[in-house]
């Protein structure tokens, strides 16, 4: 066999890997990076004091109030990535992430575009191709 056949073959073969199945681990993964993430910032049902502290000195932004910021981010790495989850608001929720990590990017860790921009082409990719049939907007949004 010619390596072009065998590209053409191995092509063939992996074209037919549903989309439902890549949709659910590009959900799934950086949602679960998030929801840890956004736990590390709760005690109980209270914000942490070391999260008031980071968003006070740490993670300064610029036009949002440190305690704005700190629970404007703590409530979306709850709300966001359960949604996600259960794709729910997939598109909606992925915007929303791909803004909070781009923010990061921007404010926070510019040294750490590799891993923002793993999360960057997931959200994208939920963006452009939504959540699949593993999700509920399917079962919701279904004509």
């Amino acid at each position: 066999m010619t390596p072009l056949a065998l590209l053409r073959l191995s092509d063939t073969l992996l074209s037919r890997l549903p989309w439902d199945v890549a949709a659910l681990a590009l959900r799934l993964f950086p949602a679960l990076v998030f929801l840890a993430s956004g736990q590390t910032k709760v005690d109980g049902f209270a914000i942490a004091d070391s999260t008031w502290y980071l968003f006070e000195h740490d993670y300064a932004l610029p036009l949002i109030p440190p305690a704005w910021a700190a629970v404007a981010a703590t409530l979306a790495e709850h709300v966001f990535p359960v949604l996600l989850i259960l794709g729910l608001a997939t598109r909606a929720s992925a915007l929303a992430l791909l803004g909070m990590t781009l923010t990061i990017q921007i404010f926070v860790y510019p040294d750490a575009w590799a891993t923002h921009g793993l999360w960057a082409a997931c959200f994208l990719g939920l963006i452009a191709g939504g959540p699949g049939r593993l999700s509920l907007d399917r079962q919701l949004l279904r004509p």
